[in-house]
């Protein structure tokens, strides 16, 4: 479900729609998965009680800044580019981007019967969005509703889905450093508050750790998001970078010591290799 509009699609030709959706088919066989590792999973904290006010983010629980002074070590998290997930076992994890230029735009979790679809967005330096965004929803949708829950106020939205079906939705936002992390949770997650599954999502999202970049980003735009990294490929690549830094400054055998003169010579190779490349859509 979009928040926010991002400009008009243009229209593809059938062959390039065909093409798309299958390629769409093939990224989400690939990107669906469950986590197993316990490892880097969600913290027990106590998330506070249900309130208009969300009190602590930064401090006490989460959702966090990578800059916060009591971020948790997320180096077992799942990167995402935007924000570093949690694991949590027996979810299930989708990735949302756009079929004509692949960029990925948010993830859906699935735990259970419930999930939550989570976006990052840019926000002003002074103050922050969910109050404007909230009150756009509202604002435009009469069946929207305003409740007190563990994120602060939080919005009960009814949406209709595939089929004509009518489901309840239960959206969140907190605000961070020019930042707000979004979240649209579903199923027993959106109306049952003492349900496991509602538990175990608050307690994932408010886990998630935001990285908001240093990039010019207009307020609610999407912060740039990458396919994700497992703490695995995020370790082997920094071992490798410090592995090249050291080779740079070690010493090296028989190395010319002291100013050149004529008679020395230095033959320099420079190696390029490509990395992996990614390329999945939804």
């Amino acid at each position: 479900m979009g928040l926010f509009g991002f400009g008009k699609k243009k229209r593809q030709s059938e062959e390039a729609a065909e093409a798309a959706a299958e390629e769409n088919d093939k990224a989400d066989e690939a990107i669906s998965e469950t986590a197993e590792a316990p490892a880097g999973g969600i913290q027990e904290t106590i998330l506070p009680e249900p309130s208009d006010e969300y009190d602590g983010r930064g401090d006490e629980h989460g959702p966090w800044d990578v800059d916060d002074e009591n971020v948790p070590d997320y180096d077992e998290y799942l990167d995402m580019g935007a924000y570093y997930l949690p694991f949590l076992q027996g979810i299930e994890l989708r990735v949302k981007a756009n079929r004509a230029t692949q960029q990925v735009l948010g993830t859906t979790i699935t735990y259970g019967s419930s999930s939550v679809e989570i976006e990052a967005f840019a926000a002003p330096k002074t103050m922050g969005l969910w109050d404007d965004v909230r009150a756009d929803l509202v604002e435009a949708n009469k069946d929207a509703k305003e409740t007190d829950g563990v994120f602060g106020t939080e919005l009960t939205l009814p949406v209709v889905v595939k089929g004509g079906r009518k489901v309840v939705t239960r959206i969140v936002g907190v605000d961070g450093p020019r930042w707000m992390l979004r979240g649209i949770f579903s199923g027993k997650a959106a109306t049952d508050p003492d349900h496991a599954e509602t538990k175990a999502l608050n307690q994932l999202f408010s886990n998630i750790v935001v990285e908001r970049g240093e990039d010019p980003l207009a307020p609610r735009d999407l912060i740039p998001m990458h396919p994700p990294v497992a703490p695995a490929e995020r370790k082997a690549a920094k071992e490798a970078a410090e592995a090249e830094q050291a080779g740079r400054t070690m010493d090296i055998p028989g190395q010319p010591k002291g100013p050149f003169d004529s008679d020395q010579q230095v033959e320099v190779k420079t190696t390029l290799s490509r990395g992996p490349m990614f390329s999945e859509v939804r």
